[in-house]
């Protein structure tokens, strides 16, 4: 039996995988919205605990991770609701200039988690040409100079490091009715940054 259906249908081992799995992606959503770690952790745990209150209510056929990061983004808003009551004046304007600007959505903030986890999957050597490049903004021949390699070896580590990470990213680029075959060519033919 799937893990969505054992935890719809009240298995408390398929909670605590959810929850070992999501917690960390929770959090960082909670932290985007609420720009405090301690607040953010009683986001998380407030989601949690409806999370489980709700696993009746969820459709095993749906998508888990958006369910899981809806609940995140309304316990958040509760708690900076309670925060800006309890807060003094101070603290009430540090709050506020924190939310004054819309936070990123939850979709973006979980393809920001997702890409983290893929480009630690990287290998240094991998990592650190896609960081010159899209980061500090270097073309090859400035990277190969600052690494002191030539600018075919930097070609070369590109194209492998942008492979892996397009391999490790199809999921986010195709819907669930594309097949794995689809998703894999197009892997092979992303180019995540330009080679200059």
């Amino acid at each position: 039996m799937k893990l969505e259906t054992r935890f719809q249908r009240g298995d408390e081992e398929a909670f605590a995988d959810i929850a070992g799995r999501y917690s960390r992606p929770m959090f960082a959503a909670a932290y985007g919205m609420l720009g405090d770690a301690e607040l953010a952790a009683d986001a998380v745990q407030e989601a949690l605990v409806k999370i489980w209150q709700k696993a009746a209510t969820y459709d095993p056929d749906r998508e888990l991770e958006p369910w899981l990061f809806t609940i995140t983004r309304r316990a958040a808003v509760d708690v900076h609701r309670r925060a800006r009551r309890n807060a003094g004046a101070t603290d009430l304007d540090a709050v506020a200039g924190r939310l004054s600007v819309p936070p990123p959505s939850l979709d973006h903030q979980w393809t920001s988690v997702q890409v983290a986890r893929a480009l630690a999957r990287l290998t240094p050597q991998e990592a650190e040409v896609l960081r010159m490049a899209y980061f500090e903004d270097m073309t090859q021949a400035e990277i190969g100079a600052a690494l002191g390699v030539p600018v075919g070896t930097v070609k070369s580590r590109t194209f492998r490091a942008q492979r892996r990470l397009a391999g490790l990213l199809a999921h986010l680029r195709f819907g669930p009715a594309e097949s794995r075959h689809e998703e894999s060519e197009a892997g092979h033919r992303t180019r995540l940054c330009p080679v200059r």
